[in-house]
């Protein structure tokens, strides 16, 4: 004979609002009643429903799901109630029970929708916004789409936010990706003429001249009475100016060595061991992923502090690793995880949430600054490595081997690494307001654009701000400024503070996206995936 269990059956989430009914502890249970159906059948639960419940027909709609809400919160303030009464000391067990996966779902695109109507109430109060795009493919190779906006009201109040993830299931070609933004804008009743700038990775579909993203975007604007800039992440750019310096030499044998130690279990394992007897300072080397923005560095940085356990362990399995013994080869080693750990440092601090343009450029110069220091005092007769500390390491190992002589080729290559930054950046050089915004006080009206010259003159003029400019942050600071007096001044910075600087948020959300759709969850709907991520970001 067929039995019920046998069935497969399963609770229905759609249930909840036709019926009132939810699931607990794999019980179909009435909201209203608190009885439970036998069988989870979509006859038995709607005769329960139509027998005694009736009278709920008449609630439709948003009444019906805020009913539905109310009777959820209800049932679990009763049996809170129960379990307080009956064994208090399990009280803290009961509150940390794992909700049904529907009503996670369901309770994440509530709060989603909701981050979504407040975004829209906050829009209608925007004077400039500027998005950020990104693409990328997930595992089920559906291409995704990721929207951000930031805006800035009247006060001087920045919103980040996600705006929309659209998937594209056929081509990603530059319009394909307009199509998708104009829509997302559209949703949002946004105005074009409102869009400062738009700032993507830097690839084709993103930047092309004629059929490209921001191309088509900016054109949109112009139509739209406006005015938009493009802008290439600044962080993409710095990443492709650290891969100027190569060094073959040096990253081959290291990832060679890298891989044969951890490719192996039982290499990997006997070398962990090795290290845990000897009482290494760390337990394991590094792989490296080019595509992790620090990981070259960290890597390197690694290898590098254990290269003296890494030689003996090779020694022992008959795999001597020889560039360990050549003073040059180690002098080039220390120079690498030195050059690398300073430009990690400036790929952190260009990274993270609510950056405005003005401080990341900031980042940039004083990095171009450090550059042209180490240039100096490695070119010296006798060089100053107060900095590269790794190769004042090794230079102070082997005395004897000059390795001093190495160093104007070490200047020559952070000269070269110099070189590759310049042409770089451009896009954010161009933008002219951006020492106006920062240091308003530092600019001379003559060389401000015209609408800006005379309130900038009652600026210069006024103590009182700059004691203010002085104390507080530009933020505070502008929001300060009178709205008559300093309107022009306020709209320039209100411009400023709208632009996006980076991708950060497109790569930090894509980590998150691939984090909760693996491989072994890779149905996750388009509709839970755009939820998700709007709550996470």
């Amino acid at each position: 004979r067929r039995k019920v269990d046998s069935e497969g059956r399963r609770f229905q989430d759609r249930w909840k609002v036709e019926y009132f009914f939810t699931e607990i502890e794999n019980h179909c249970v009435c909201l209203i009643c608190q009885e439970t159906v036998a069988v989870y059948k979509e006859f038995n639960v709607k005769r329960h429903y139509q027998s005694r419940h009736s009278t709920y027909d008449k609630l439709t709609g948003h009444d019906r799901s805020e009913k539905l809400k109310q009777l959820e919160a209800v049932l679990i303030e009763c049996v809170m109630k129960m379990v307080e009464n009956i064994c208090p000391e399990k009280k803290q067990e009961f509150a940390n029970i794992c909700l049904a996966r529907n009503t996670v779902a369901r309770r994440i695109e509530e709060i989603s929708s909701d981050i979504k109507r407040q975004l829209t109430s906050k829009g209608v109060d925007f004077d400039f916004f500027s998005i950020a795009c990104d693409e990328s493919t997930d595992l089920s190779d559906t291409a995704q789409l990721l929207i951000f906006m930031r805006g800035v009201d009247d006060e001087m109040n920045v919103t980040e936010e996600l705006l929309d993830l659209q998937s594209l299931t056929d081509q990603t070609r530059g319009k394909d990706l307009f199509v998708s933004v104009s829509s997302a804008i559209d949703d949002m009743k946004l105005p074009w003429n409102k869009v400062t700038g738009i700032i993507t990775d830097g690839a084709p579909a993103m930047v092309g001249e004629r059929s490209g993203l921001s191309t088509l975007i900016c054109n949109k604007v112009i139509e739209e009475g406006g005015k938009a800039i493009k802008l290439h992440c600044i962080i993409h750019q710095q990443v492709l100016c650290a891969k100027h310096l190569k060094y073959d030499h040096v990253m081959k044998p290291v990832l060679k060595t890298i891989n044969f130690i951890r490719s192996k279990a039982l290499c990997h394992r006997q070398f962990k061991q090795f290290l845990l007897d000897i009482q290494a300072e760390y337990e394991d080397v590094l792989y490296h992923n080019d595509v992790r923005w620090l990981s070259r560095g960290s890597a390197l940085q690694r290898f590098y502090s254990l290269r003296k356990e890494i030689g003996e362990f090779l020694e022992t399995k008959g795999q001597p690793m020889r560039e360990l013994s050549d003073p040059i080869w180690l002098a080039d080693l220390g120079f690498l995880v030195d050059i690398t750990k300073h430009l990690n440092v400036l790929n952190t601090s260009l990274q993270g949430k609510d950056a405005a343009v003005n401080q990341l450029y900031s980042h940039l110069k004083a990095f171009g600054t450090k550059l042209q220091l180490f240039i100096r005092q490695l070119s010296q007769t006798q060089p100053n490595t107060i900095h590269f500390s790794a190769l004042q390491e090794i230079m102070n190992s082997f005395p004897q081997d000059n390795i001093s002589a190495q160093t104007s080729r070490y200047s020559a290559e952070i000269a070269s690494l110099a070189g590759e930054f310049k042409p770089r950046f451009q896009d954010f050089a161009a933008i002219e307001e951006v020492s106006l915004f920062s240091s308003p006080f530092s600019v001379d009206p003559d060389d401000a654009p015209d609408q800006l010259q005379l309130e900038l003159i009652e600026l210069h003029c006024d103590s009182e701000l700059l004691s203010r400019h002085q104390q507080l942050s530009l933020v505070n600071f502008y929001h300060q400024l009178d709205k008559s007096r300093f309107q022009e001044i306020r709209t320039l910075a209100k411009k400023m503070l709208s632009l996006f600087g980076s991708t950060y948020m497109c790569e930090k959300t894509f980590s998150a996206m691939n984090f909760n759709k693996n491989r072994v969850r890779t149905r996750l709907s388009v509709k839970n995936e755009g939820s998700f991520l709007s709550v996470a970001s």
